[in-house]
Parts: C-alpha cells; structure tokens; sequence
C-alpha cells in the first residue's frame, strides 16, 4: 500500500503545482490530475476505513490550496459537484473490490472520468448565469462550456481526464501489485530463515 500513497501523494502535489503555476494557454496540462481513479482505485483496492477517506482528504488538501489561491468557496456548488462526482466513482470502485484487476479496472476509469465529467458539467450547467437552462444548454456546458471563462472548450478537459486518469489506474495497479510481491517474498523469507542454535 505504500507505493500507492506514495503515488497519490504526487498526484495531489502535481494537481497543485500546475493549479498555480500553468500558463493559461498549456491545453495538455489542463485537468491532467486523476482524481477520479485516485477514488476508484482506492475503493477498489484500500482497506474499509481509508477506501473513501484517503481521496477525499486529498482531494481537500489540493482543493483548500487552489481555492485559497483563486479565491473560490469551498462550498460552492461547483467545487461539491466535485466531492459527489468522486463520490460515486468511489461506489464504482466498491463494486469492483472483489474483481479488481487491470481488466476491470481500465473500463471503469473510463467510465469515473465519465462519471466525473457529466456530474461537474451538469452542475455548472444548473448553477452557473451563462447557460440556458434547457437542454442545448446542456450540450454547451458538456461540449464547449462557456468562452468567457477559458478558451478551452470542456471536452478537452474530458479528454486530458481520461488520458490521466488511464495513466493513473494503470500505475496503481502496478504499485499494487508490486506492493503485496514484496509482501509474500519478505514472508517467504521470513519463514525459511534459519533459527539460530540456542
């Protein structure tokens, strides 16, 4: 499990430092920070009382950082939009703690940035002034978002999601593994180690 934390951890720190210090027009870092498979991965692979506890303390840590620096509200509809959508990917990853594997789990990374993305975008659809509440509206806040706020329209954020939150899956998944090899030879060794003659 150490690997994983240590994985996590530069995650949170890679969201942070390119929260603050990205240029405006840097498209291929905007939301490369998977978020979402840090909450699949570790319901899927965490034991029961940090399975929802870990994503969501990191992700409180990146988010106090970055709304302090662009003074956003904690509690404002947009950013709880995004403890639910990690919330649910988190459930996803409950389904599949029994099944877990590379198999299973880079279809459902897919599916959380999916998740992720249709639940922060249809929040700000439903919250934010410049969107008509109707279902063209919709379409803007899930296709180009709104231009005033960035030049970038949303379905990019969606694709750097997914290519970072595949990327991410796939290397926990690796640090999983790598983890519990260690685990059984330590314990292999453990065992045939020789007792010293008293």
């Amino acid at each position: 499990m150490i690997p994983a934390l240590l994985l996590i951890i530069s995650a949170i720190a890679y969201r942070i430092v390119t929260g603050l210090f990205a240029q405006p027009g840097s498209i291929g870092l905007l939301n490369f920070a998977p978020l979402a498979a840090i909450a699949l991965c570790a319901a899927a692979y965490f034991p029961r009382k940090y399975k929802f506890t870990v994503p969501m303390i990191a992700l409180l840590i990146s988010d106090v950082v970055l709304n302090i620096h662009y003074g956003f509200s904690l509690l404002s509809p947009f950013v709880l939009s995004h403890y639910l959508g990690f919330a649910l990917v988190g459930c996803l990853g409950l389904l599949l703690q029994n099944r877990r594997s590379m198999k299973t789990l880079l279809p459902a990374s897919i599916a959380g940035s999916l998740i992720f993305y249709i639940v922060t975008n249809s929040v700000s659809w439903l919250f934010d002034q410049g969107y008509v509440k109707n279902f063209a509206g919709l379409i803007q806040a899930l296709t180009i978002g709104l231009p005033q706020y960035s030049a970038t329209p949303s379905w990019m954020f969606f694709r750097n999601s997914i290519i970072s939150d595949l990327l991410f899956t796939l290397l926990f998944v690796i640090c999983m593994n790598l983890g519990r090899s260690m685990e059984r030879s330590r314990g292999r060794a453990a065992r045939f180690r020789p007792v010293p003659a008293g």
